[in-house]
C-alpha cells in the first residue's frame, strides 16, 4: 500500500514536469541544441515503453519489439515501420540494449524498492 501512496503522490508531481517536457521536446526539436532534444526523446521513448507498452524503463520500445517479435502483433508492426526508415533498426537497438537489460535483470534492479 505503501508503493501505491509513495506512487500516487510521486505522479502528482512528475505529470505536469512530463508535459513542460513534452513541449520542451517540441520547442528543442524546432530551434534548440539537437543533443538536448535527442536525450528527450530517448527519456520519452523510454517512459512509453514501460507505460504503455510494458516493457522495461531502462529498454527503448525498437529493443522491446525485436525481443517481442515472434509474440505480439504490435512489436511486428513497430519492426515493420522503423524497417521503413531505417533497416534493422529494432534488433541493432536490442543488440545495443540488451546487454542492459541482462545487467539490471541478473542485480535485481527491477524489483520493488518501496516495501
Amino acid at each position: 500500500m505503501k508503493e501505491r501512496i509513495a506512487g500516487f503522490i510521486l505522479m502528482c508531481a512528475v505529470v505536469p514536469m512530463a508535459v513542460l517536457g513534452y513541449l520542451i521536446i517540441c520547442y528543442v526539436g524546432f530551434v534548440g541544441r539537437v543533443e538536448r532534444g535527442r536525450s528527450g526523446v530517448r527519456a520519452l521513448d523510454h517512459f512509453v515503453n514501460a507505460a504503455v507498452f510494458n516493457g522495461y524503463a531502462w529498454e527503448s520500445i525498437s529493443s522491446h519489439a525485436w525481443r517481442e517479435r515472434e509474440n505480439k502483433r504490435w512489436a511486428r508492426f513497430v519492426v515493420w515501420v522503423t524497417d521503413k526508415f531505417q533497416q534493422d533498426h529494432c534488433r541493432r537497438a536490442n543488440k545495443r540494449e540488451q546487454p542492459i537489460v541482462d545487467l539490471v535483470l541478473q542485480k535485481g534492479l527491477h524489483k520493488q524498492t518501496i516495501k
